[in-house]
């Protein structure tokens, strides 16, 4: 296929895309109450984490610290800009605003935090997209509520959300109300997005639905608060999109993928975008005894509290079908499919496809006909510094290269793409797995997975490409 010449549009967003409690440390300082991540113990690629519901004296929570962004957040800012970052993705903290979610007033000096984070921001030119809920839910709300299986919570969600609009309405333009809201139709999505540690009595399928009903109620007030508070808001959604082909032209195989993209993907898209259920997603709720808690005022809301654009998360591709007995579970207990021989496998069990982020970005613009933004892609890898101090990660440099190509030829198939922040610009910890050692950035950070480490940043071969990078606004992706 020719190479298409059209690049991004002038005004292309370019940075990178980071969650509070996979940075900022300080867990519990400043008034700042716990949340579901500051309860999953470390782990690696062998030893999957666990969650505590009482913190333990002799277990490793290796998001307590983090990288410390908290204390080094203007060095880390100063190296975005020296990037040329147009835009820095990140989340506010919830507990750090209401400790326990449920607060009658919020923490002045988490307030202040974010402010000094924005105005730092803003002296480099550099615009925040915030995260609003980055599966930072305040535990106190899974002790006392159950997490977002009870209603409560959209309350309290609003609550929360209303006070970070007005408070940094002159500061913050971008908003997404959920990171991968999506995750809920998974079961490891009931902790870290739901907040929800359920047995099988609880029948985890219809509460992790119902919780997800809730999630959009609470999207969708969040959307029309905002556009009262300020008109210049543009507030997305943002789902973890998982692409999946049908391993054989089997119909049945075609339709076991097409069921797994509407349950899993669309579905999400589809109630936020178009502000109503789709049909298909009705028959699975009969066909597995679901029944949702919906009320006239939730289905009126939805409808009038429909996204601005869309954006997600892509970083590879499975199979699907009914080779059951092929199946494979990745390391990070995320994904499950079969595996395609024709792509590439990480040492953490992703495939890379690239591709793939081209064929997405079509099937999302010609279902929706929204912006589109993608606001996580990127490669874990176990980086090695040499002696000299350097990082060479040429394959880090590559999968990067090798989507943007693909995004750049998304646009000149007429996809309206607004920005692209890489996961992650720098060093922080997986939130699969809880490690260090699974390293994104193009900036690293002296930190390993035993909490060891002096936290001193340094500059990846990366670093100097995604530069160059940004400079020619994606025309130049060569690595000399």
């Amino acid at each position: 296929m020719a190479q298409n010449t059209a690049f991004f549009p002038s005004n292309f967003l370019w940075g990178g895309a980071t969650a509070a409690n996979q940075l900022e440390g300080a867990w519990n300082l400043d008034g700042k109450g716990e949340s579901v991540d500051d309860h999953y113990t470390g782990g690696n690629v062998d030893t999957p984490r666990r969650i505590t519901p009482i913190l333990e004296k002799d277990a490793f929570y290796p998001n307590h610290e983090a990288i410390d962004f908290y204390h080094h957040y203007k060095e880390d800012i100063a190296l975005f800009a020296e990037m040329g970052f147009s835009v820095f993705r990140m989340s506010i903290a919830w507990p750090r605003i209401f400790p326990n979610g449920d607060d009658a007033e919020p923490n002045e000096a988490g307030l202040q935090f974010y402010d000094d984070v924005f105005d730092e921001l803003k002296k480099y030119g550099i615009e925040p997209l915030v995260t609003i809920s980055h599966y930072e839910n305040p535990y106190a709300l899974t002790e006392k509520y159950g997490g977002w299986k009870n209603r409560k919570l959209i309350d309290f969600y609003i609550r929360y959300a209303g006070t970070i609009f007005n408070r940094y309405k002159e500061k913050v333009k971008y908003w997404l109300t959920f990171n991968e809201i999506n995750c809920l139709t998974m079961p490891f999505g009931a902790y870290l997005g739901g907040g929800m540690i359920l047995t099988p009595e609880d029948n985890p399928e219809q509460m992790r639905f119902q919780a997800l009903h809730n999630q959009f109620v609470a999207s969708a007030k969040a959307v029309q608060l905002g556009h009262t508070i300020s008109p210049h808001f543009k507030i997305g959604c943002m789902l973890n999109y998982m692409v999946a082909y049908a391993k054989t032209c089997n119909p049945t195989d075609e339709l076991i993928t097409q069921r797994f993209d509407q349950i899993r993907n669309l579905l999400a898209g589809d109630v936020q975008v178009r502000g109503r259920y789709p049909g298909y997603a009705k028959r699975y709720f009969a066909d597995h005894n679901i029944k949702l808690t919906i009320s006239e005022a939730d289905e009126q809301a939805l409808k009038d509290g429909c996204v601005d654009f869309y954006s997600f998360s892509y970083y590879m591709s499975s199979c699907m079908g009914q080779q059951e007995k092929d199946s494979f579970k990745n390391s990070d207990d995320l994904m499950i499919g079969i595996p395609n021989p024709y792509l590439k496998t990480s040492e953490w069990g992703w495939q890379t496809d690239p591709q793939g982020l081209r064929w997405l970005l079509n099937h999302l613009y010609d279902r929706y006909q929204i912006p589109l933004m993608v606001v996580e892609n990127g490669l874990g890898a176990r980086d090695k510094v040499d002696s000299d101090g350097s990082v060479q990660d040429d394959y880090r440099i590559d999968y990067l290269k090798q989507h943007i190509e693909q995004m750049r030829e998304a646009v000149g198939d007429g996809v309206d793409l607004m920005g692209y922040t890489t996961w992650a610009p720098i060093d922080l910890v997986s939130a699969g797995t809880g490690e260090m050692a699974k390293r994104y950035g193009f900036i690293y950070v002296d930190k390993n997975d035993d909490g060891t480490g002096s936290l001193k940043r340094s500059r990846k071969e990366s670093f100097y490409w995604y530069k160059k990078v940004i400079a020619s606004n994606g025309a130049d992706l060569s690595n000399n």
